[in-house]
This record gives structure tokens, sequence and C-alpha cells, in this order.
């Protein structure tokens, strides 16, 4: 099934690795440097994090190839997922 993951930016749910809140791994100064938020920083450094949003940002997805920024939560991604498992 393909999720999506706001802008005009959809994905197929069996590429998503993982959902994170952005607060949580990038704000705080305990998560600052989680292996999360390195993850994100060697990304954006590798040039595959790309930006699905125009708003302020709320959670990230990863896949294999790519992590997405975007305005959406963890909350409202996962209900977009388990919504297209009972379909």
């Amino acid at each position: 099934m393909y999720i999506h993951i706001g802008g005009d930016r959809v994905i197929s749910d069996k590429d998503i690795i993982g959902i994170f809140d952005m607060d949580n791994t990038t704000v705080s100064k305990n998560t600052r440097k989680n292996a999360t938020s390195l993850m994100l920083e060697k990304a954006q450094r590798e040039g595959m994090v790309e930006t699905v949003m125009d708003d302020i940002p709320k959670s990230f997805v990863v896949t294999e190839n790519k992590v997405y920024i975007t305005q959406l939560s963890v909350q409202t991604l996962i209900k977009r997922i388990n919504s297209k498992e009972l379909t």
C-alpha cells in the first residue's frame, strides 16, 4: 500500500524502516547526539534528505534510500498506515 506523507509525496509502506518524532530526536540536549539524530545528520550530508512540506517539521520517515522530513505527526502517519491495513 502507498501512504501519503505530506506535500505531493506518496511512498510504499513496505519501504518504511522507521518514523521518528523530530522534537524527541533532534531538539533535546539528551537526544541531540543519539543514534537517530546522528543518522539524520549523516543522511543530510549525503544528500539523502527530502523535505516534503512547507510548514514546521514534526517527523521524519526513514526508508532505505531516503529520509523524508514532513509536517505530519508520527501519530498521523501511523494512523494512515494502520487504516491501509484494514482495507
